[in-house]
């Protein structure tokens, strides 16, 4: 039996399930290699969940008899393209100049939240660079989401490059404020980890839809502009929330 996985408040995306992104950082860790990771259902908080081995060194997730999760392998990201570099400089300027955050959906999200605190969400609010097609925004990791090897968690920067590929998957798709976008898949290389005090930033790019499904990449640069992480994900749109329920739900 593998250990059970359970996800602290702390790294909610709305008030009561995982931010997907951390969610499935924590489930990649229980693979033996690259995996793509599908959520099935919002993962629930402080709640034991069971990971169970399956065919082909795929995992399941499971609340009681709700599957929650499931990854497959994965050969990973080596062909990602990724776009030219975005200056620290072009990151300060666009930060929190995305639409979302006029109205955001989820304020209390671990890594959009403008509701969290220094210290305790991420606080990365990408925006639209100036003439091109990429967001961005700085990153300075904090010390509470280092590891025992003194650099950023691994879940942490799955988590980083969640939630800036589905601002950007969004407002290319010119959704209206009635809809909302839910992370459905997620696969992630992680190359290196940055140390808390760097001066890091997120870069997203938009990669298309089909129906309900919307495609982006993202990108973890570390302060010398070199490439620490990258990312691509599918987004589902479903209704947005009503007012009072607008931090429930997953990111």
């Amino acid at each position: 039996m593998m250990p059970l996985l359970i996800i602290p408040s702390r790294f909610r995306g709305p008030s009561r399930t995982g931010n997907g992104g951390y969610v499935c950082g924590r489930i990649a860790a229980y693979a033996d290699g690259p995996v793509t990771v599908t959520l099935r259902q919002p993962p629930p908080l402080d709640t034991p969940m069971a990971v169970e081995q399956g065919d082909e060194g795929s995992l399941r997730i499971h609340h009681g008899r709700t599957l929650i999760a499931e990854t497959t392998s994965s050969p990973g990201l080596s062909a990602l393209e990724i776009p030219g570099p975005v200056s620290m400089a072009e990151a300060r300027t666009a930060a929190g100049r995305a639409q979302y955050f006029q109205d955001p959906v989820f304020p209390g999200c671990f890594v959009c939240g403008m509701s969290r605190q220094p210290g305790d969400g991420l606080r990365i609010f990408p925006g639209p660079v100036p003439g091109r097609e990429v967001w961005a925004a700085p990153w300075t990791p904090d010390p509470s989401v280092a590891g025992t090897d003194g650099r950023v968690r691994p879940e942490v920067a799955w988590a980083a490059l969640d939630c800036p590929s589905g601002i950007v998957a969004a407002e290319d798709a010119g959704l209206g404020q009635d809809t909302a976008v839910l992370l459905g898949r997620m696969t992630a290389s992680l190359r290196a980890l940055p140390a808390p005090g760097d001066q890091c930033r997120v870069i997203a790019w938009p990669g298309g839809g089909d129906g309900r499904k919307l495609t982006a990449g993202s990108a973890l640069l570390g302060p010398g502009g070199e490439v620490l992480a990258v990312a691509r994900a599918v987004w589902i749109t479903v209704p947005r929330p009503v007012p009072a329920l607008a931090t429930e739900g997953a990111s």
